[in-house]
């Protein structure tokens, strides 16, 4: 069966959303079968948007998310051209409810971020731009376990991450420019509440 590469949000979901119900559990094996070696965009956007959910407040699973987003932006980073995973990370697995769930969540989000995406500026999909994009997951990626001992606020890189993989997704190069720009204003947002928790006693000290 040929790989189908999403071109939109509601394309990863409705995906994500299948293969949620051919059985009790989906693997990350199957969803790099499903999507196709080459679906960079959908392997960054998808964890961050799961991350935007209730199950980003379970203590853990942002740093790991992270982990994982930064192993496919190195990947990217470096020129891969194929989506490479170690057999430990492809036999993770999440429950197909809860999976289910976090895609009912997600679907108004999704109908929103396509609405305002179009394929435009296809050039800045690819080349150097890429990798500058990749490494400014990687970058967000590393704010990502301090601000996690602050309640839900690791979902301010992780929102600018699932913004740029989107953009990577639908292959649209002016999303990744507003998003670049959308991406620089999470990171002065996140410093500010990191920084103002750890002032104020309220947050993880740095002593």
């Amino acid at each position: 069966m040929p790989h189908r590469e999403p071109f939109s949000v509601t394309d990863v979901l409705r995906e994500l959303d299948e293969l949620a119900s051919h059985g009790d559990q989906v693997r990350v094996a199957d969803v790099l079968d499903d999507f196709g070696g080459r679906s960079f965009g959908p392997f960054i956007m998808i964890p961050a948007l799961l991350e935007i959910t209730p199950v980003g407040g379970i203590p853990g699973v942002p740093t790991v998310l992270a982990l994982f987003i930064s192993l496919i932006a190195g990947q990217l980073l470096v020129g891969r051209d194929h989506v490479w995973m170690p057999q430990v990370v492809q036999q993770r697995a999440v429950g197909s409810r809860k999976l289910h769930k976090a895609v009912r969540k997600l679907r108004g989000l999704a109908s929103f971020l396509d609405r305002y995406s179009e394929g435009r500026l296809e050039g800045l999909t690819e080349g150097p731009v890429i990798r500058l994009v990749a490494l400014i997951v990687i970058a967000l990626c590393c704010t990502v376990p301090p601000l996690e001992f602050l309640p839900f606020a690791s979902s301010i890189p992780m929102l600018a991450i699932a913004v740029l993989g989107m953009a990577l997704t639908v292959r649209d190069g002016a999303l990744v420019l507003g998003s670049l720009v959308f991406t620089g204003i999470a990171t002065a947002l996140g410093i500010y509440v990191y920084l103002n928790a750890t002032n104020d006693g309220s947050g993880l000290s740095l002593i």
